[in-house]
């Protein structure tokens, strides 16, 4: 067995073991370690195939996603942050074995990275002498520039939808008026009363 193939068994079933345990854990916080564990894992695959931009995106955009996801289910189900600090602990075991599989992962592939440099490279999907995100950019804004200024409308008119139904229409606004701000004087603002002892306002 060469050291791509078992690279590659080892990222799959890292992954498949991971987002096993990212539906399977009761604890949310376990669940977020274990589908950011998924994503390097995936990424590793893409990788393996010589997808490298996919999984740069992969890393950069989903698990920075997945630290916004975990903020929103802090939020939502108003976790004690004084509560959570104090079981920092029971934490550390299972975060440092992701840290360590993470290492190991990083280590063999920058092993095979190495290995295949010597031997025979794995065949490329991109013409020789292109990188895969310059190729990818290339057949995205010239072949397909049509399709993706579509879509680029179509997330645009679904953001303004978003904004438009979660708008809430109020029968008073408070609006700003300026001019009656400017004009505004001490007499206007200041009020004095006489409280006289045993009353209120």
């Amino acid at each position: 067995m060469t050291l791509t193939s078992l690279a590659f068994y080892l990222f799959a079933t890292v992954s498949v073991a991971s987002a096993f345990m990212v539906i399977a854990s009761r604890n949310p916080v376990y669940s977020v370690l274990f589908l950011i564990l998924t994503f390097f894992n995936s990424a590793g695959l893409f990788i393996l195939m010589g997808a490298e931009f996919l999984a740069l995106i992969l890393v950069v955009v989903y698990v920075g996603a997945v630290a916004v996801l975990f903020l929103f289910v802090v939020m939502m189900l108003d976790i004690d942050f004084a509560e959570l600090s104090e079981g920092f602990l029971q934490y550390l075991p299972i975060g440092a074995t992701v840290g360590l599989i993470l290492l190991l992962e990083l280590l063999l592939v920058f092993g095979a990275s190495s290995r295949l440099a010597d031997s025979n490279p794995l065949p490329r999907a991109t013409p020789e002498g292109m990188t895969n995100a310059e190729a990818l950019g290339r057949v995205l804004y010239t072949d397909y520039i049509y399709y993706f200024q579509a879509a680029g409308a179509i997330l645009l008119v679904a953001m303004i939808g978003a904004i438009v139904l979660t708008l809430v229409k109020s029968n008073n606004p408070r609006r700003q008026n300026i001019a009656e701000q400017n004009a505004r004087t001490k007499e206007d603002g200041v009020a004095l009363v006489d409280v006289k002892p045993g009353q209120g306002l």
